[in-house]
């Protein structure tokens, strides 16, 4: 591996994957050790927020990963370049907002189209509430290629999560037309050259939302938390207000909020961890189950 130290000093602050094509390290974990080095400067940018896994004991951890959060929204600088590195951070700050109001556009757009086809567009505007959800409402959403899970197809970066609420006096038949109209969408930006983009998306009755508030097992943590993020794309605001209504009397956003301490705490435990070689090697474990995780998304329930 190429000196950390060296290449900041000719090249200026970089970002974690900056630094890594830069110097081709062993691995990301060995150069994101690296950068913690006396002199070397590290700068995060944007924020975390809690992610539920099933795969973790107690369920809570924090998005982005440390692996995700090092290559795509940090900074690496020297001491002496803290003008420098500021100045990165805006922009880095800055473009991620950029891509989460064009994917935000893009799937009020979507969504938009995917209405105006159907005969009943007028009934479902007053009895369903289309809402987004995930990166985008963090302005934290990015452009990084990836596989999408179904079909393997790459995809650009942060996915559009998108959920869907009807109230309990809309036909079956209108909400599968919807259902079936949003489908098409997400097919249609996924496989057109121009876009490569997911749509992760669900439709429920307000019913299957009341269920959900209970909190008392997983895939219903899962939707409240998303519930807790979601902003209104479309739709009837009055149906809107009511979903709304209900997450907060529920007290979901309390014992999230809880979840996410716990999540930050084990961040930090994680962190320490992987940066004491003793400590990584005395777990006997793969520490690599620390820096990142198999399933950085989580499904919409």
């Amino acid at each position: 591996m190429a000196s950390v130290i060296d290449t900041l000093a000719r090249s200026g602050p970089l970002t974690g994957a900056e630094l890594a094509a830069a110097t081709r390290p062993a691995s990301i974990l060995e150069l994101w050790r690296a950068c913690h080095a006396p002199g070397i400067v590290l700068r995060r940018t944007g924020r975390r927020y809690l992610r539920l896994d099933s795969e973790i004991e107690g369920y809570a951890r924090l998005s982005p990963s440390i692996r995700r959060e090092f290559l795509t929204y940090s900074l690496i600088g020297l001491d002496g370049q803290q003008a420098a590195l500021e100045t990165r951070a805006a922009e880095l700050e800055e473009a991620a907002a950029s891509i989460s109001r064009e994917k935000l556009d893009l799937a009020r757009r979507s969504v938009g189209a995917a209405l105006a086809g159907l005969p009943n567009e007028p009934r479902l505007l007053r009895h369903a509430v289309v809402m987004i959800a995930g990166d985008i409402n963090y302005g934290m959403a990015h452009r990084v290629p990836r596989p999408e899970r179904s079909s393997g197809e790459m995809v650009r970066g942060s996915d559009l999560d998108i959920i869907i609420v009807t109230d309990d006096s809309l036909p079956g038949e209108d909400a599968q037309a919807l259902d079936d109209a949003i489908h098409r969408q997400k097919h249609y930006l996924l496989m057109q050259p121009a876009h490569r983009e997911e749509i992760d998306y669900i439709l429920k009755p307000m019913a299957q939302v009341r269920k959900q508030l209970a909190f008392d097992r997983f895939e219903h943590m899962v939707a409240c938390k998303i519930l807790c993020e979601c902003r209104l794309l479309c739709g009837s605001p009055l149906l809107f207000d009511e979903v709304m209504g209900l997450v907060d009397a529920s007290g979901v956003r309390a014992r999230l909020d809880a979840l996410e301490a716990v999540a930050e705490a084990e961040r930090a435990a994680a962190e320490r961890t992987l940066l004491d070689l003793a400590a990584t090697a005395a777990s006997g474990e793969n520490p690599l189950h620390l820096f990142y995780t198999s399933e950085e998304g989580d499904e919409i329930y």
